[in-house]
């Protein structure tokens, strides 16, 4: 699976999470794009999965219709994230296109 990561996910995540290819939005030079823009540059460059703490998104876009599966974590605390590697990795695991998923961190 191809991931993309977004600006306030921690970066370290992508040493635990097996089996997938992971950039980051500021690898590709895309850390100035709106949401809509990363969006559909996202579908654009065939990515399977965003990976986002921003918890406004799904209000903010309009999702439907997307093939860009959405995983939103509910905060940017590496420590805490670090120990919901299991339930992150999990969702990947089921992730379907276009579907939205929040985890509590």
């Amino acid at each position: 699976m191809k991931i993309i990561f977004d600006q306030g996910t921690p970066v370290p995540l992508r040493r635990h999470l097996r089996g997938h290819t992971m950039t980051t939005v500021y690898d590709l030079g895309w850390a100035t794009l709106t949401n809509s823009a990363l969006l559909d540059a996202a579908e654009r460059d065939g990515f399977d999965v965003l990976i986002t703490t921003d918890q406004n998104l799904r209000y903010q876009q309009n999702l439907t219709g997307r093939r860009l599966a959405i995983v939103v974590l509910r905060s940017t605390s590496w420590p805490r994230i670090r120990n919901r590697v299991a339930d992150i990795q999990s969702v990947l695991d089921t992730i379907v296109p276009g579907s939205y998923h929040e985890i509590a961190i």
